[in-house]
């Protein structure tokens, strides 16, 4: 074999600081080191084929996996050939890389099982400073569950079952790196200071949306202080969605501040909506939503809260988009506080996956409440691109789990480990812990809720996934 070539772990040199975390794939060839660098970074930028050894240089690629950051480097299959021939080269450039990393991921193939250069590998890379992961690919169905099990033979901790074709147990994988990785990541307060001043900077994205003749162009054209979209008492004029930009200033601090406003076509009925312009339309209003950071729902004060209404706001929040509603008409509406309590009591029931959603009483004509408006849709969208630090994300997960601590149904305890944000805009969690397929959904609620509430997040919608680790011994 080829133990005699490789360089002892005392004379690999110390890594040279780097702005990310490196993390280094090694294995035998055709196990799918590839495959799991092109998972990793998101884009097919390694070459893939049944084919053993089509990797031949080291090919590095920004990965984030749930929010953790770090430099991926594919490396070559591991091969015992001389050092003079190609995969001999091919090895050394392997050898190399390893200086340079935190993380080592070994990857075997759970399917063919170990092989004798798997356990050569593995007796070299037990020698090093280097942390080991080691990853059972191809460990998706019951023909992986051996080789899986013969991976706890190698002496380097528990293995972790993976599809890297198929993306099963990146979860898993994503909990074995973080307490390496963590340490690394980039100054989280420094990131945040930065993406809130690219924030003070970047125009507010900001849809309005409604049913047909609630206002949304003569409220666009209110805040132009011209007449630049067609307005009229027929229902549907807007076709197209319209994005104009504008330039608005803070009443407040006289601060200018740019605001790209997107006009859309009014939303009915689905089933009102027979000619194919319209549906069109709706089709074209519902992708400005896509494209936006904050939507307002215009409303009618004159007819109030319809269930088409309730539904517009439901596929805003469900594209996770920061939502708004806005009374439109107020200098007409009829027993105005009646009709102001009685649609925010609507909203708190019919939207109860967001609770509190902001709701002003505005009026295009006369201009009033439209400041008010564009300052909060500014706020909620600070708080739809908020990032927590790690440190005081686990304050809080400490206290309220302390406060209330998870249900134990059936007498079984349900442990909930940690939680990380993974994502920003929306804002997305993952929590860790077992029997999470037992936790109540009224604890989740708890703990979305309690995030809203302590950390800043608003009314805005919130993300949670859960993630439990696999049991190898577990049977399908």
């Amino acid at each position: 074999m080829f133990a005699g070539c490789l360089p002892k772990p005392s004379e690999i040199p110390k890594r040279v600081a780097i702005m990310l975390p490196q993390v280094i794939i090694i294995g035998r060839p055709n196990v799918g080191k590839s495959t799991l660098f092109n998972r990793l970074v998101g884009k097919k930028l390694a070459l893939v084929d049944d084919q053993p050894g089509v990797t031949r240089d080291r090919r590095f690629g920004d990965a984030e996996l749930l929010g953790l950051k770090f430099q991926i480097v594919d490396t070559a299959g591991w091969e015992d050939d001389e050092a003079e021939t190609l995969p001999g080269r091919m090895r050394k450039q392997t050898e190399a890389s390893l200086a340079t990393a935190d993380v080592a991921l070994f990857v075997v193939d759970a399917r063919a099982g170990l092989t004798p250069l798997d356990e050569e590998i593995g007796n070299w890379l037990r020698a090093s400073p280097v942390p080991v992961i080691v990853l059972a690919n191809k460990a998706e169905g019951r023909a992986g569950e051996g080789g899986l099990l013969e991976a706890y033979s190698l002496g380097l901790g528990d293995p972790v079952a993976i599809s890297a074709e198929h993306g099963e147990g990146m979860g898993d994988l994503f909990e074995v790196l973080l307490p390496h990785l963590e340490p690394l990541q980039p100054v989280e307060e420094e990131d945040q200071e930065y993406d809130e001043e690219a924030l003070l900077k970047a125009p507010l994205k900001l849809a309005i949306v409604g049913r047909p003749n609630a206002g949304k162009s003569t409220l666009i054209n209110r805040f132009l202080g011209e007449d630049r979209l067609l307005t009229g008492p027929e229902a549907g004029i807007t076709r197209d969605s319209i994005a104009i930009d504008w330039l608005w200033t803070d009443p407040k601090t006289g601060d200018a501040r740019e605001v790209r406003l997107i006009d859309t076509a009014g939303m009915r009925k689905k089933a009102r909506v027979v000619e194919k312009l319209e549906r069109m339309a709706v089709a074209d209003a519902r992708h400005a939503i896509d494209f936006a950071e904050v939507v307002v729902l215009l409303l009618d004060a004159t007819k109030g809260l319809e269930h088409q209404d309730l539904k517009i706001a439901s596929k805003v929040l469900e594209e996770g988009r920061a939502l708004m509603i806005a009374i439109n008409k107020w200098d007409v509406a009829e027993d105005a506080s009646k009709l102001f309590n009685g649609i925010r009591a609507a909203l708190d029931d019919g939207l109860a996956q967001v609770r509190g959603v902001p709701l002003l009483a505005v009026s295009a004509r006369t201009g009033k409440g439209l400041d008010e408006m564009i300052a909060a849709a500014f706020s909620i969208r600070e708080a739809w691109s908020r990032r927590v630090p790690t440190a005081a994300l686990n304050r809080w997960f400490d206290d309220a789990l302390s406060a209330n601590p998870p249900p134990a149904p059936g007498g079984k305890r349900i442990k909930l480990r940690y939680i990380t944000q993974a994502k920003t805009r929306p804002p997305g969690f993952v929590l860790f812990g077992t029997r999470l397929d037992m936790l109540p959904e009224s604890y989740r609620r708890y703990l979305i809720n309690g995030l809203r509430r302590e950390l800043g997040f608003e009314a805005v919608p919130i993300r949670m996934t859960l993630r439990s680790p696999k049991n190898p011994f577990k049977k399908d």
